[in-house]
This record gives C-alpha cells, sequence and structure tokens, in this order.
C-alpha cells in the first residue's frame, strides 16, 4: 500500500502517514515523497521505523523484504539491515537511510 506525502522543501514537519493498523504486522507500506520512495515498517510488537526503500547493496526494495525482530532482510539478495539505523548487518556494509518515525494515539507520523 502506498501513500503520497508532499510538502515544501522547506517544510520540515511530522505528517501523519497512516493508522497504525493499516500497516501489516511484520509489513511495511510504502510513501512516495519528494525525497524518495520510504519504507515504514511494523514490528511484531508495534515497534515503526522508517528507511528509504532501497537495499544499501543493489538498492532493492526493502518494503518487500522479510521483516523479522528489528531487522528486514532485503528480498533480492537476503541482505539483513537494522529497522532503527539502516545498518547492514555485519559481515555486509551499507547503510540505507532511517527517518524518524513516531507512534501517537495509534497513528503513525513520519518526519520531514
Amino acid at each position: 500500500m502506498e501513500t503520497l506525502v508532499e510538502t515544501a522543501k522547506t517544510d520540515i514537519t511530522w505528517k501523519r502517514i497512516c493508522a497504525l493498523e493499516d500497516i501489516p504486522v511484520l509489513g511495511s507500506r510504502v510513501v512516495r515523497t519528494a525525497r524518495g520512495a520510504i519504507a515504514v515498517f511494523r514490528t511484531a510488537d508495534d515497534q515503526v521505523h522508517a528507511l528509504h526503500d532501497r537495499c544499501p547493496h543493489k538498492g532493492g526494495p526493502l518494503s518487500q523484504g522479510i521483516v523479522h525482530g528489528t531487522t528486514v532482510t532485503c528480498p533480492m539478495h537476503a541482505w539483513k539491515v537494522g529497522l532503527a539505523d539502516g545498518q547492514a548487518v555485519a559481515p555486509d556494509k551499507g547503510c540505507a537511510r532511517p527517518f524518524e518515525v513516531k507512534l501517537e494515539g495509534g497513528d503513525v507520523y513520519l518526519k520531514l
């Protein structure tokens, strides 16, 4: 499921993306922004995290990966990426840019 968010380039603010229940448990939702596609993930214990939707290895869509614990596995070459910081799990190296996200009153907000 995708959401389009438009903001002015100088408008850095929290934007409501969706309700938490709109993101499947152990799944994601893609948000299209002027900064590119951002994948917003939901863990089994309802934590939310947001990463640039490109694996640091070959640019695969992390939003289509498998979420387990606090990592997502890229669907292209099985790289594991930390949801909290976007860092590839060793021995792999690289980073998917993380974005600030918060859960408030059952709604998910993304800082743009």
